[in-house]
């Protein structure tokens, strides 16, 4: 296979000058009926998927033996492109005959699906040629209709936030209800500040969720809205205390303490996953084969992935909150580099309690939520060095002392200084944004 298979992509979106992303996500209540729509949608998407997977599978599998047989390269079946245009284009011609019932719903949950299969394809052969960062990306494979997440996306069509603030109308789904009040986007919609570009709607956490992607104009915000008295503030992030920010003085204007939801719903979740495990589930394992489960085990199921839900949201809430207070206070933030995905790795079975707590806490998710609210609110954060010692370092005298993890008291040896670890470390970094 040649690189030349995978085709050209179309341009991606660019974001006019002036005008930032922002995505506006609201929970949905629809009807019964619309239920049955979204989860055909969805369907449907997936199909699309999994179809035009397969023919991408059979056209190579074909290249192949063919080349086996040493045909020349310019008599071989042609190339399946992987491109949004290439792989549609083909899908229209067999949609007809393959899925003859395509009518029913619209034509952009093919489309996304396909889209899907675009990306995961580009994915994998950028990161097969080594252009890709990060962890390795493997062949996409079927989506099954019980593991694989519910989404559709709609780009075109009737796509409207009504005007009174609590319905959402879609593509062949008409008017859906929504449980909070959309007029923050309304407010938006109706000065002309910002433009709907996509909408997806997707089921997670027990209930159906639209994501509305717009681009909106950048505003400046009000000098009376970020004037506290503590312009530069160094953030330490943690376990224990989700976040400690101080000034370059050494006073402390914000601790968060960690949420730990996961921590607090563990009796819960291993209630609901031992119950579950005494049901038939989707899997037997006496005949190795899939099988219809019980009803209490898809009860059981519900139960848990609310459960999860609801510790997700809390999490999620936490830190928007914590973040949000930061970036509309001051106006220079640092924090460190932390080697998050690192924290994970090469732990010895002992440390299980420490490896959960810190994807409890969440700090790569804080950091990201610093990064573009920082950009929305004009203001300027700073990364330290990964290596940057704040723990270590005297905010006193300057002196270095190497802690263990479990000692939450910074005693100097030097100055005699005695302060809180986190507080110790916070001040360091807030001394990094104060110099620059």
């Amino acid at each position: 296979m040649t690189q030349t298979t995978a085709g050209v992509r179309m341009a991606r979106f660019t974001v006019p000058d002036g005008c930032r992303m922002q995505a506006y996500r609201f929970a949905l209540d629809p009807t019964p009926r619309q239920i049955r729509a979204l989860e055909s949608h969805c369907g449907a998407a997936r199909f699309a998927f999994n179809h035009m997977l397969e023919f991408v599978i059979a056209v190579r599998d074909q290249r192949a033996a063919e080349r086996s047989y040493d045909i020349p390269e310019d008599e071989l079946t042609p190339a399946q492109g992987w491109s949004l245009p290439a792989l549609r284009k083909v899908w229209n011609q067999r949609k007809e005959v393959h899925a003859p019932w395509w009518r029913e719903n619209s034509k952009e949950a093919y489309n996304s699906g396909i889209d899907a299969l675009s990306r995961a394809l580009e994915s994998w052969w950028k990161s097969k040629c080594g252009s890709r960062a990060g962890a390795a990306i493997g062949f996409p494979n079927y989506k099954s209709k019980h593991r694989s997440p519910q989404s559709v996306r709609f780009t075109t069509g009737t796509i409207r936030v009504e005007g009174d603030r609590h319905h959402i109308t879609l593509p062949m789904l008409g008017r859906i209800h929504t449980y909070e009040s959309t007029r923050k986007l309304v407010h938006h919609l109706d000065s002309g500040t910002a433009r709907v570009l996509s909408a997806t709607v997707q089921f997670e956490g027990g209930r159906w969720l639209c994501s509305l992607h717009t681009i909106v104009e950048v505003q400046e915000q009000p000098t009376t809205t970020r004037r506290n008295g503590h312009p530069v503030v160094g953030v330490d992030l943690g376990i224990k205390n989700l976040l400690v920010a101080a000034t370059p003085d050494g006073t402390e204007v914000l601790r968060v303490a960690a949420p730990k939801p996961l921590n607090a719903a563990l009796r819960r979740l291993h209630t609901l996953q031992r119950r579950a495990a005494r049901r038939r589930g989707r899997w037997d394992p006496v005949n190795k084969s899939s099988c219809r489960p019980s009803r209490r085990w898809t009860r059981n199921h519900r139960q848990l992935t609310k459960a999860h839900a609801r510790v997700r949201n809390i999490r999620r809430h936490e830190l928007h909150r914590a973040t949000s207070t930061l970036t509309s206070k001051h106006d220079v933030i640092v924090i460190e580099d932390l080697n998050v995905a690192g924290m994970f790795r090469n732990r010895k079975a002992c440390l299980k309690g420490f490896n959960r707590s810190v994807g409890d806490a969440a700090l790569g998710a804080l950091r990201t939520q610093l990064s573009y609210k920082a950009e929305r609110h004009h203001i300027t954060l700073r990364i330290a060095d990964r290596w940057f010692p704040s723990t270590q370092i005297c905010s006193g005298c300057g002196a270095r002392t190497k802690l263990p993890l479990k000692e939450r008291e910074y005693r100097c040896g030097i100055c005699g200084l005695v302060i809180d670890r986190d507080l110790n470390a916070a001040v360091n970094l807030a001394r990094l944004g104060d110099a620059a």
